[in-house]
Order: structure tokens, then C-alpha cells, then sequence
């Protein structure tokens, strides 16, 4: 878990396996964040991996293209879907707005199989279109970076 007591040089170093996350957030073009809801938020580990790569003087995740997939109940994990928009403006995250893919993963026809794979023909497209709109947006932000 976040520890700033665990930081050393003045807080620009990290444990190991914090260096290796913040390694690979930084070698990201983009992001796609995939969670349940859990009491109305992400899960404690994607907010303490978020915490951990925004640490120190460099946020990992500034200035990079994101976009949110969420599954639960009878809102789909759309609470949790805007906990993490929220947590993304102090991260500099930017999101895409359209499409959302907020899935009722109890609801028929199933989504999922037993190994948690998504088997829904419809969510399957959904997840497509969200995919392809990131990979547009974060193309779009690295050419107005670039300029």
C-alpha cells in the first residue's frame, strides 16, 4: 500500500516493484482501466497503484489518453466508472466521454463464463468502440504534443 515512508531519496526513489509500475505507466500511450465497483469506487489495489505512480515529482499519468470499463450490478459500475473521472483530474488523465461501457454483469443473457471471460456478442462490441475511441484519442493527444 502507499507508503511515503517507503520512498528514499528525498522522495524520487521507490520500492522495486513501485519502479517497475511506474516503468510501465510510463511507457503507455494509453490507458484502458477495467474494474468492478466496489462500495460506490475502483478496488483499494487500482486506487493504490494509481497513488503509487502519481508520487514524487513526476505523476506518471499526466497528460495521457484514458478510458473506463466498468462491470456490476444494476448501474453497471457506473459509479465507479465516475469515482475514477474524479480521481483522474488530479492525475491529468483525460478521458474519452463517448462510448461508456458501464456492464450489468448479474443481467441476461450472461456476460461472462465461469473464467471471467467476456461472452457477450453485444458488450463485445460495445468494449470494440470504446477500444477504437481510445486508440483515436490518444493518437489525436500525441500529435498536439507533438506540435
Amino acid at each position: 500500500m502507499v507508503n511515503p515512508d517507503l520512498e528514499t531519496d528525498g522522495g524520487k526513489g521507490f520500492p522495486p516493484a513501485v519502479e517497475a509500475l511506474r516503468d510501465s505507466v510510463r511507457a503507455a500511450d494509453c490507458f484502458l482501466f477495467a474494474s468492478p465497483e466496489y462500495n460506490y469506487s475502483v478496488t483499494a489495489s487500482l486506487k493504490n497503484a494509481l497513488d503509487w505512480a502519481s508520487r514524487g515529482k513526476r505523476n506518471c499519468w499526466a497528460d495521457r489518453a484514458a478510458a473506463i470499463v466498468c462491470a456490476g450490478g444494476d448501474f453497471g459500475g457506473a459509479r465507479a466508472s465516475l469515482h475514477l473521472r474524479q480521481i483522474g483530474v488530479f492525475l491529468d488523465l483525460h478521458f474519452i466521454n463517448k462510448p461508456e461501457l458501464h456492464v450489468r454483469a448479474f443481467a441476461e443473457p450472461p456476460k461472462f463464463d465461469e473464467e471471467g471471460n467476456l461472452i457477450d456478442a453485444e458488450t463485445r462490441e460495445r468494449l470494440r468502440k470504446v477500444l477504437l475511441s481510445l486508440q483515436a484519442f490518444a493518437l489525436r493527444l500525441q500529435h498536439n504534443m507533438d506540435d
